[in-house]
């Protein structure tokens, strides 16, 4: 059965028990629904309130707490307040931890730039990976180990690591990060690979061809997810983009999801279109086997990345910046739950979910019309 016959645009929001995101993608059969957090929102009570219910987000990644940056910004000196802050929280609620990332070109401090000789930047990446990632062995169910090695034509991004060692950097931080915590899914992470199909994402393939046949474990490819209201990849496109990615290896996920107004102030519409867009994420990993996941990144438009990085575009997250939910996130937890009860995957755990909406979350006839012409 497709999500097309079962999708729903709204529930009621008389009746918020029924909306909690984690709890009904475990039902819909998902691993988890997770968000990132960042460093600054630690002291929100209200926006804390959000992040450590578990049922809300079943996994937490810290955003920029664990980057080369922040945990070694001079050479052998390791500084892990930022990335345990938000670990802690994870040990306290019992929600996932989501690790991110190890080897990355952004976020790098100036003196591994200035490194040149392949055993030099061999021996940095072990040093840095066996630091970092044994300081959370046993507490992150996954690794982002390399992210955004490659460009939008498909050629590997000239980085410092790629220049000093070649496509070997990707293979050697695999190698190291299995070897330092044996029990985290590892994950190439990369934006712009989720709709099917372009040179980056015959480029990524290649790449994990090429790495995997070197013998270095990639456990799951996770797609950022950054998109555009209105111009989002279609759930067909990112199906067909997954279903490339799972011959090579064991699951994927949408690792990093903001849809992001390029417009503001928006309008009712605009919001709905938001939702729609969603929706075709949430609907595409649902209808993907070995989709495990979705990660919001950050779920309130207070603390989004996407004003700083674009000005005059935002609001791209489920709520606003006064905690609001948005319709996009009642249409998710609809779809959810109409997945759950209509057996679409088998849950991964006994993880039970409501089933009934109550009358003021009945679809109208009109809304039902949108959600069908809209599936795809």
């Amino acid at each position: 059965m497709h999500l097309s016959h079962i999708l729903a645009i709204s529930v009621a929001a008389a009746v918020p028990g029924l909306c909690q995101l984690d709890k009904l993608a475990k039902a819909a059969g998902l691993q988890y629904f997770g968000t990132a957090v960042d460093n600054p929102a630690l002291n929100n009570q209200g926006y804390m309130k959000i992040a450590r219910d578990a049922s809300e987000f079943g996994s937490i990644t810290p955003a920029n707490g664990q980057k080369w940056s922040n945990t070694e910004s001079s050479q052998g000196r390791f500084s892990y307040g930022s990335g345990d802050a938000i670990a802690n929280i994870a040990k306290q609620t019992g929600q996932q931890l989501r690790c991110h990332t190890l080897v990355w070109y952004n976020q790098l401090p100036g003196w591994v730039s200035s490194v040149y000789s392949r055993d030099q930047m061999q021996r940095i990446i072990t040093s840095h990976i066996q630091n970092v990632a044994g300081h959370y062995k046993g507490q992150c169910t996954h690794w982002d180990v390399v992210n955004e090695a490659m460009e939008d034509d498909g050629k590997y991004r000239q980085n410092p690591m790629y220049r000093a060692m070649g496509i070997d950097y990707i293979t050697h931080s695999f190698k190291t990060a299995a070897a330092t915590d044996p029990n985290a899914r590892l994950y190439y992470n990369d934006f712009n690979i989720e709709r099917c199909c372009n040179a980056k994402i015959n480029g990524t393939l290649a790449m994990l061809k090429a790495v995997k046949a070197a013998g270095a474990p990639i456990h799951g490819v996770g797609m950022q997810g950054h998109s555009r209201v209105g111009k989002s990849p279609s759930k067909r496109e990112m199906k067909e983009t997954m279903a490339l990615f799972s011959e090579l290896v064991d699951e994927v996920a949408f690792t990093e999801v903001d849809i992001r107004h390029t417009k503001l102030p928006t309008s009712a519409a605009d919001r709905e279109q938001q939702a729609i867009d969603f929706l075709e994420v949430v609907g595409a990993c649902l209808e993907t086997k070995k989709c495990v996941g979705i990660t919001v990144w950050d779920f309130a438009d207070q603390y989004s990345w996407i004003p700083g990085q674009y000005p005059g575009e935002g609001e791209a997250c489920l709520w606003d910046k006064n905690y609001n939910k948005k319709p996009a996130y009642t249409s998710i937890a609809s779809l959810l739950q109409s997945a759950a009860s209509a057996g679409l995957r088998s849950p991964p755990t006994t993880t039970a979910v409501a089933t009934s909406v109550g009358a003021n979350g009945i679809m109208t006839a009109a809304a039902l019309a949108t959600a069908t012409a809209v599936a795809k």
